[in-house]
């Protein structure tokens, strides 16, 4: 039972990972075909990682691995696509009083938060994942059970945590700072050192306030 716990954990970690550089990726060949510019979008401080995509990739593999007929997993990969996008713009502008997209301009769009079109690209993002990533992803869990695999993980799942961390502790102080809170500590003297604004400006060069 242990075993299958940590097999288990070790695959959505590594599906969240992998997502999330597909999302990277996936997000700078949107950008050159409709903008005709080379755009680097971040969802975190270090590595190249959009979360959103990694939540969604293990949403995927969740609930849509379950799912055997296309029509119904473009349906519910809209559904559940559209859902994570709006819940995602909703905590970020919560918790860092910023947006990184924003759809007011688009046809049937929910509070600028997501949009028809967008959930349809989720849609098609679910077949392509049931048809092409998922049986991928089954062939690759014969190498979980070898132990440089497990060793592997570990250290970067200690990187992982640390960059969602430091990049959540920097956000929120940047909001901080715009609101005039000094720093209180040692910790907001050092992300004010180490993570000024002009840097954060540059990583997430695609947010706005609000």
């Amino acid at each position: 039972m242990r075993k299958k716990i940590i097999n288990y954990s070790i695959k959505i970690f590594w599906i969240f990972v992998i997502g999330s550089v597909f999302g990277f990726f996936a997000e700078m060949l949107y950008a050159l075909v409709y903008t005709r510019t080379l755009e680097i979008r971040r969802g975190l401080i270090y590595g190249p990682f959009i979360q959103i995509y990694g939540m969604g990739a293990v949403a995927y593999y969740l609930l849509i691995s379950k799912i055997q007929e296309p029509k119904k997993a473009f349906f519910s990969g809209m559904i559940m696509g559209g859902s994570l996008e709006y819940l995602c713009s909703f905590f970020q502008e919560i918790f860092f009083g910023t947006i990184s997209w924003e759809y007011s301009h688009l046809f049937m769009n929910l509070n600028g938060r997501t949009s028809l079109l967008y959930c349809v690209y989720w849609g098609i993002i679910a077949i392509l994942y049931l048809k092409i990533i998922y049986p991928v992803f089954q062939r690759m869990e014969v190498f979980i059970n070898h132990s440089i695999v497990r060793v592997i993980t570990l250290f970067f799942m200690l990187f992982m945590t640390f960059d969602i961390v430091i990049s959540c502790m920097a956000g929120n102080r940047q909001q901080e700072r715009r609101e005039k809170i000094p720093a209180e500590g040692p910790v907001d003297e050092f992300l004010d050192r180490v993570y000024p604004d002009h840097l954060l400006d540059r990583i997430y060069h695609n947010k706005k306030e609000v």
